[in-house]
């Protein structure tokens, strides 16, 4: 646990003292003011509720962005700097450096999330909104925060490339976006296969974003993030004994 604690505080600094962490976090802090400017705070009358739902369907989407965009260099970035040869030659085991990566990135990202927590707050100040309904809502982002950063961690073990991780992290995670598209051209039972992993409309949509926590949803973004965090500990390890 000690070692794992050391490769997540180490990671996590990194971020606070690049460029590229500030760079992610103005960004994404810039553009979620703008889409609540824009499509939450409108002139006509709305009801408290659909302001916060809209908030949190937007929010969705940048943080799937940032995910992406942080976790692209964890493991890439070690391997165009060759220090990936200091992790080879250290005593810590894989699932020690690819959690301790996943896991600063994910806290990183929190921190980001939980930046906004005062967009929720103008709402109250004209509105009345649930505080379950605040809660749910950034349950929900959390949770996917942490399956796409999982699915952007294995795609980092892939490449060399920061580019290429990020473009293979974001075509799994469209993926999982639309899957509920392709659900409605296959056959069964493969359409119940795709309509279930799809991580906006069955997973956050009708629950997460209307304040509903429902625990098949919570189950399947932990099984994501847990099962793309194996496969990049595996891929990891596979190019350590080559």
């Amino acid at each position: 646990m000690n070692a794992l604690w050391l490769v997540t505080r180490r990671e996590l600094s990194s971020y606070f003292n690049s460029i590229w962490g500030y760079i992610v976090a103005a960004v994404i802090l810039i553009i979620d003011g703008l889409l609540f400017n824009a499509f939450a705070l409108t002139d006509r009358p709305r009801l408290s509720f659909e302001v916060l739902r809209d908030f949190y369907y937007f929010s969705f989407g940048t943080t799937t962005i940032a995910a992406i965009l942080l976790t692209m260099r964890l493991v890439a970035e070690e391997k165009q700097n060759n220090t990936i040869v200091l992790l080879d030659s250290s005593p810590l085991t894989d699932w020690q450096i690819i959690g301790g990566k996943f896991l600063s990135a994910l806290m990183f990202l929190t921190l980001l999330i939980l930046a906004t927590a005062y967009m929720p707050a103008m709402i109250m100040v004209n509105g009345k909104v649930s505080m379950g309904h605040v809660m749910s809502g950034y349950l929900g982002l959390i949770l996917i925060g942490s399956a796409v950063t999982a699915i952007g961690t294995f795609a980092s073990t892939l490449s060399r490339s920061q580019l290429v991780a990020a473009v293979i992290g974001s075509v799994l995670t469209v993926f999982l976006l639309i899957s509920w598209l392709l659900a409605k051209v296959a056959d069964a039972p493969l359409d119940s296969v795709l309509s279930y992993m799809s991580l906006f409309d069955r997973h956050f949509r009708t629950t997460f974003m209307e304040g509903r926590i429902d625990t098949k949803d919570v189950v399947y973004l932990l099984s994501l993030t847990f099962g793309f965090l194996m496969l990049a500990t595996r891929v990891f390890g596979a190019r350590r004994w080559k």
